[in-house]
Formats: structure tokens, sequence, C-alpha cells
């Protein structure tokens, strides 16, 4: 006769041994669960007791069918807990059925219970004599680490179900490129906090190689619950922060664009980046490139000098310049002149300036204004002149604007600030370009019937205005405020005031600098004194109407302050050595954007130049932008006496320049790009 509690104690063993670890449920059917058991006695072995057999009694049905599906995961293989030896063969071949029915179905719950006893250990019953029977059942007490309370066990195992689903689906989606990407970023400190989030990464990447040596499906589902209930909160890293970052270059963002989507979600407005986006994969693939173009030499840059120029790059050379000045001329220079003088003077395009009054000059000066500071410009050569073209162009010479820009200043950080400038009225504020002067300056407008400020900052007011770069702690980097009109349609006629106002003084002595463009041109005042508290500057006082535009009726002193750029001064005419076309245009070439460049005498770069910028570079090379934005800011050339520098203009900027161009005779004219 089988001795039941024999396989009672087993199976107690068996449930004692596996919650020392995390239990499982699998995806069986009760009802069928419990028929396997019945079905699994030889013949003869479970009598009729009574009316059923003798196994058959509701204490075990119940035990079978709610606990009889549960496993452990050992090795990434579930261990059932019918997987075990018994020293009784009938009962051998019943766990025996039982474990490979229960171990071939997937592991789909946590195994949490209300209760923790399972089943019931023994009950009394009358034998047909009368005599009291005891009669043994399955039974087994869980530690009370499985139990929870009737109210939160749905709660609990959804949110194990959940997270399970998260890091299967992190596994499977994140590549290790990806993780070893974000890795490299982490150790280039390249990323908003990213050393916070290394342990997480690791973690996850020492899963997910696993996981990849895993080929049967099983196993892998086996090996994402196990993990899972050990690495508890990692195991969601997915659905974190640095989890979409790595999900974004899984799926082939960009790692500027993925970088930049990371840093919106964590960092605060104002974090700005210490070092760019590029990783050694990146950098590998690049040189193979170049190496593979056979462009290596033609990487090292230099400033171009006149013997680098050919007749046909050349639109005016001065050739009656004088080796030794006059000195009353050199007397003349040193006076400054006011462009207000010159107001009445000759307006013409450049291209009638090319082509009518070019041809007729033997000299040719330009007038140095302050607000040309960001239209200096150096033109580049090659180190190599016998090289493959680097560029989109059939030549290897590139140019660098003065702060790498051909725009204002200003502009340029205000855009890098989030704010638009490209409206047809903007008022522009930047202080702190010292780095001393932590004080929080304000932008402020008095359109008529609106004051635009900061306490309505990214409002769109009706006449199209809007203040949408605001700076209260400027740090180490210059500080700007930016106010946009749109649309001219929206904008109201009438008187509209501009003024700074020093909202926090925090012992910054030096002023600020104020632009106001309209129609493409720009207008530059200088303050070059201390704000004290809420003391207000007025900028510009002016009258507005759609037909005329503005008119200043009072502001600060304009651009007449005389400064000196690059070795030459402001407010005053500098001989023109060479006009040219940008070498875009060169030899019929129509590549792009058109510049006209005026190489000034005595103008020399002080500053080491960016040799080429991505815009320049031929199609071969754009996969790898990334990395020639750091190269080419590396691959800077060295200042020299015989630069070609001097003044550039973009065909696709309103501008101009007053000119003195003498041959039978001299005249002052004023260029419009």
């Amino acid at each position: 006769m089988l001795d039941f509690n024999k396989l009672k104690k087993a199976v107690h063993k068996q449930l004692s041994i596996m919650s020392e670890d995390n239990l499982f449920r699998t995806d069986t059917d009760k009802d069928e669960i419990w028929d396997v058991y019945l079905s699994s006695f030889p013949d003869g072995s479970d009598p009729i007791h009574k009316e059923r057999t003798e196994h058959d009694c509701q204490c075990c049905k119940q035990f079978i069918k709610n606990y009889g599906n549960i496993v452990s995961i050992i090795d990434n293989k579930k261990v059932s807990v019918w997987n075990f030896k018994i020293n009784d063969e009938s009962y051998q071949m019943v766990i025996d059925t039982l474990a490979r029915y229960v171990e071939s179905k997937s592991v789909h719950l946590p195994f949490y219970t209300t209760s923790q006893t399972a089943g019931c250990d023994f009950n009394h019953g009358l034998s047909d004599d009368g005599d009291a029977i005891r009669y043994d059942h399955f039974y087994f007490k869980f530690p009370r680490s499985f139990v929870i309370r009737s109210d939160d066990i749905g709660k609990r195992i959804s949110e194990d179900v959940s997270t399970v689903n998260v890091f299967r689906r992190g596994l499977e989606e994140i590549t290790m490129d990806a993780v070893e990407t974000v890795m490299e970023l982490i150790d280039q400190n390249s990323i908003y906090r990213g050393e916070e989030n290394r342990g997480i990464i690791e973690v996850f990447a020492k899963h997910k190689m696993e996981y990849i040596e895993i080929n049967d499906d099983d196993a892998k589902n086996n090996y994402v619950w196990f993990v899972a209930s050990k690495i508890g909160g990692t195991a969601r890293i997915r659905n974190t922060a640095i989890g979409t970052l790595l999900t974004n270059l899984s799926e082939g963002t960009e790692l500027d664009s993925a970088v930049s989507a990371f840093e919106k979600m964590v960092a605060p407005t104002n974090y700005k980046r210490p070092k760019a986006l590029v990783t050694k994969a990146m950098i590998k693939n690049a040189q193979d490139k170049v190496e593979k173009l056979g462009l290596s030499s033609a990487l090292s840059r230099r400033y171009a000098v006149m013997d680098d120029l050919t007749i046909n790059n050349v639109i005016f050379a001065d050739r009656a310049a004088k080796k030794e000045m006059n000195v009353f001329d050199e007397l003349m220079n040193e006076v400054p002149d006011n462009p207000k003088n010159f107001k009445k003077v000759e307006e013409v395009g450049i291209d009638t300036f090319i082509n009518d009054i070019v041809p007729k000059s033997e000299t040719i000066e330009l007038h140095l204004e302050n607000r040309h500071e960001p239209n200096l410009v150096s033109l580049i050569a090659p180190v190599n002149t016998d090289v493959k073209p680097l560029f989109k162009w059939r030549n290897n010479f590139s140019w660098s604007y003065n702060g790498e820009v051909a725009d204002s200043i200003i502009r340029e950080r205000v855009k890098n600030a989030g704010g638009n400038v490209n409206g047809v009225l903007r008022f522009s504020i930047q202080w702190n370009e010292d780095g001393n002067n932590q004080n929080d300056f304000d932008a402020h407008c008095y359109e008529p019937g609106n004051h635009i400020w900061f306490q309505n900052k990214g409002h769109i007011h009706p006449s199209s205005g809007m203040l949408d770069v605001d700076i209260i702690h400027p740090d180490k980097d210059p500080a700007v405020e930016n106010i946009t009109w749109t649309s001219l349609a929206k904008m109201k006629e009438g008187t509209y005031k501009f003024l700074v106002h020093c909202y926090s003084y925090r012992g910054g002595r030096t002023g600020f600098t104020a632009e106001i463009e309209y129609d493409g041109i720009i207008h530059t005042f200088v303050y070059d004194k201390e704000l004290r508290q809420d003391e207000e500057i007025i900028v510009a006082e002016c009258d507005f109407n759609k037909v005329d535009g503005i008119k200043f009726n009072r502001s600060l002193p304009s651009t007449v302050a005389t400064k000196e750029f690059w070795g030459i001064s402001t407010n005053q005419f500098h001989k023109v050595r060479v006009i040219m076309n940008s070498p875009n245009h060169w030899d019929g070439e129509k590549t792009g954007n058109k510049h006209w460049f005026f190489m000034l005498e005595n103008c020399r770069s002080p500053w080491k130049s960016r040799g080429f910028f991505n815009e320049f570079l031929s199609n071969e090379l754009t996969e790898h932008r990334k990395v020639f934005e750091v190269l080419g800011s590396k691959m800077k050339a060295e200042p020299s006496d015989e630069q070609l520098s001097g003044l550039g203009f973009s065909s696709t900027k309103r501008n101009s320049v007053l000119c003195r161009v003498t041959g039978k005779s001299s005249r002052i004219v004023k260029i419009l790009f």
C-alpha cells in the first residue's frame, strides 16, 4: 500500500528549499493539473476509498490546484514543486508526470499568497467500524515574504508583471552598441549627470550580455523573470530618462538629437554640455573614410596669403597702393569718422559696385564700423596644396568669420539660448562678457499700449512681440535676453521704448551691449558704466510706422566709439588689398551661398582660425559630421602676418558698408548687400 506521508513530507521539503528564493507560477490550468495528478497513478495504486479513489480528497485537490504550479528558477530552468526523488516507484511516476507537465508551461506570474498556510495538515474521519481515522494532506507554511494582504496582492502582482515586461523590452530593444556609446559619453563627462547613471547601465549591460547568449525562448523567459525579481527598479531602466536615451540610440536616432532629448528631460534650461558628442567608434569610422578617400593630408590648414591666389579668383587687386604712406594721410586716418556724416552718399547694390565701379577704380577703401565686428573674415588654405578637394567645391580653400559665425555675436548667443532672431524687429541685450558681472539685467519694451518684460516671458502678445530668453544667473558665460516681433501686420504703430533694468545687483561693475535689429539692419548700443540696484537705462526710443519702419528719437551712443579689431581701428577707412568671391563661387562654381570678401591692409586675426565647417564638407563625409565638427575645432590655422583677412558679407543677410573709391576721381558710396 502507498504511504502518502512519504509524498507529503517530500513535497514539504521541496517547497522549503524552493522558498529560500523567489517563487513563480506557470500558466497551468487548475482542472488540468488535477486531472494529470489523478491519471498518473498506476493501475491499482489508487483504490476506491468509500465513494472516490483514495487520493481524490478535497483538501489535496485544492492544494494542487492552487499551489501545484509553483516553480523556482535555477540556471534559467524551471524547477517545480514536484521535481524531487522519492523511494516509492508509484509515487515517483506521479510526481515525474506532474513535474514534466508544470515545467512545460511558461512562467507568467510571480508567486504571492494572501494566506500563509497552504492546504490542511490533517483531519479526522470515522471508519466503517466507527473508529476515528487521521487523514493527512498536502500542507505548507510559506515564509512571510510571500504573504500579501488581499487588498494589495493584485497591485503587487501587476507591478511585478509590468517590471518584467519593461525589462524584457529593454533587453530585446536596447543594443550593446547603444550601451557602449552612452558609457563612453559618461566616461568623457559629455552628458548631464551621466556618472549618476553609470551603475544602472553597468547592471543592465551585464544582464544584456547574458541574455544575448541564451538561445532558447523559454530559457530567455525564465531569465527575465528571475533577474527582474532580483534587481527590482533597475529592471525598469527602459522607462527612465537614461533608458530613453539608450532606446533612441538603438533605434538609430542621431547621437546629438538623442542626447539633446535626454538633456531636455533632465537638465536645467541653461545647461551647456561640456564636451562634444563623439565616440571612439565614430572617430575610427571617420578616420577610415578619410583614409579611403585619400583626404588625410587635406585636413591641415593655414591662413591663406596673396601668393595662393590666381587672377581668376580675384575681382579687384590694389596696384596703386604706396609702399609708404604720406605722413599727412597717416595723420588724417587717425581721426575717426562718424558714419552719420556720410548719410547722403550714393547707395549702390553689390552687383552694380562689382560690375560698374570696381573696373574703374585704382584704390578702394572700406569704412570699418563697430557693427562690422562679426563680419571680420579670413581666407583659409590647405597646408598641403597638392591634395584632393575636401569640400563640396573644386578647390581646398575655406573661410572663417570672427567668432566662427557670419552674424552678430549677440544674435548667435540669443539663438544658442533658444531665442528667435528671425522676426521683423528684435531687441537683444548682452552682459557679463568678462565673466565677472553676475547682475540680473532685464530687457523691457514699452510698445503702444503694452509692456513686454520677464513677467510675461513666453507669452505672445497681440503685436506678435515676445520675450523668449530671460537669464537670471549668468554664471561665467555671457548672458543675453531677447524680445522679437514676428509679424509686421500685427505690430502697432507708435512709440517703442527699449530699456535695461538692473533687477538684482550682485557686484558687477560693467554695463551691457544692446542690439535693435529692423529689416535686416542691426543698430548696436554700448553702455559701459556700472548699473546699481533697480537702475533703468533707456537704450532707445523710436517711432514706428509700417511704411517708413523705425526712426530713432533718442538713444544711447551707437557704434561711433572707436574700437580696435584685428589690428585695425573702427570708424576709419582701410585700404582694400583684394576683393574676391568666397571659394565656393570661384572658377564659375555656384555652390551654396555667395560671400564677398574685402581683404584689408594690416588686418590680421590674432587667433587660431577654424580650418573648415561641416557645411563645407563633401557629401561623402556627411555621415561623419559630428567627428568633423570636433576635428574642425582642433585643426585650426595658426596666426600669420601675411594672412588674407578683412570684411565678408553674405548674400543671405542684409548689410551695408561705406566705401571710398579712387580712380580718375574720388567718391564715397554705400554698398548694399
